[in-house]
């Protein structure tokens, strides 16, 4: 796992979730991690933040969200960025906006609760513009 790890630190990514207790778990532990990351609380603000930021690797987004919902933040960025890897989070009961990211080119998705061991194999094992090896 510590090779994993190390080739996290590697990536920048940009977490993208409305719920603060989360984005907190969330930003505790990629800190822990000595991760290089940003967040964003909506798509609106995700779109602004991956504007500005071309060396994005991923993009980890929640689907609910206010502003800007996930579906919607993710139809834009796949007309900007067709290239930039995004990653689902959704809670198991949203199985049928899962299917409409797919729709969109997303391949990538976790189910929440959150399993940070799962996100590190993922994004670890995911084809990114950056060579993590």
């Amino acid at each position: 796992m510590q090779e994993k790890i190390i080739e996290l630190r590697k990536l920048k990514l940009l977490f993208v979730e409305d719920e603060d207790d989360l984005i907190n778990i969330i930003t505790d532990t990629l800190n822990k991690l000595e991760a290089n990351f940003l967040t964003a609380q909506n798509g609106q603000e995700a779109l602004e933040i991956i504007e500005a930021n071309d060396d994005l690797d991923a993009v980890i987004t929640d689907i609910n969200m206010p502003i800007l919902n996930g579906l919607e933040m993710i139809q834009i960025l796949k007309e900007k960025k067709p290239d930039l890897p995004i990653i689902v989070m959704s809670a198991h009961t949203e199985i049928e906006y899962i299917d409409k990211a797919k729709e969109f080119g997303v391949k990538d998705y976790l189910l929440k609760p959150f399993d940070f061991m799962k996100f590190i194999e993922l994004i670890t094992s995911m084809e990114l513009k950056k060579d993590v090896t």
